[in-house]
């Protein structure tokens, strides 16, 4: 097992310290190879140290410039930050240089969708849903993308999924709820869906509040 391999271990079983070193030993054996500035990237990441996160991801880019993985990670520090625009760019170049798996376009997806762009946001994540359809956090980002797009039928389809799969979602409840109201006069379906919500979490203020409005128009 080499450093990078023991300092993986070691960030997965919360030893960060042990971690840092081991990045830093695979560095110092290895510094024209990006792994090691990712990993240590990655580690400063959830250490919330994100000045210095982003000066690993961008020394592995230096290194590497077909470094997937670095320009995901420093992606991901922007999308955090807020800097969605600048995040897109970074994900399409993790996609260009063949990154895998479903999660770079779910982030791609919800950089639009925070940029209020649900037409840019629906092909990244129904591209997600389809390489993971078990995932429940993709496909509820996809149904209220759809949903915001007036795609009701499809938006319906995909939170019926995700209740008959976990009854306890909340979240998809209340979007459910809210998609009966606005798209249907299934008004007791609406509230059903939106008493469900914040009886599952006492604290769904939003489920409550139109609730409260729907009963105290029909009553």
């Amino acid at each position: 097992m080499d450093f990078n391999e023991q300092g993986i271990q070691a960030f997965q079983e919360k030893r960060y310290e042990e971690a840092a070193q081991l990045f830093t030993q695979a560095i110092e054996a290895e510094p024209e190879n990006p792994i090691g500035y990712v990993n240590f990237g990655n580690l400063l990441a959830v250490l919330e140290d994100t000045e210095r996160a982003e000066r690993f991801f961008q020394k592995a880019i230096t290194v590497d410039e077909t470094a997937a993985t670095a320009y995901y990670g420093l992606a991901n520090l922007y999308y955090n930050a807020e800097r969605y625009a600048e995040a897109v760019k970074l994900y399409e170049q993790a996609l260009k240089h063949k990154i895998e798996g479903a999660d770079v376009y779910y982030m791609m997806g919800k950089c639009f969708e925070r940029m209020e762009n649900p037409k840019l946001a629906l092909p990244y994540l129904q591209r997600a849903s389809e390489l993971a359809p078990e995932d429940t956090q993709i496909r509820l980002a996809y149904a209220i993308v759809l949903c915001a797009l007036e795609m009701f039928d499809e938006g319906k389809k995909e939170l019926d999924y995700l209740i008959e799969q976990d009854w306890n979602n909340a979240d998809a409840h209340y979007n459910l709820g809210v998609l009966y109201a606005v798209s249907t006069e299934r008004t007791k379906d609406a509230m059903y869906h939106l008493k469900q919500a914040f009886t599952l979490q006492p604290d769904y203020d939003q489920a409550r509040y139109i609730y409260d409005m729907i009963a105290q128009r029909f009553n």
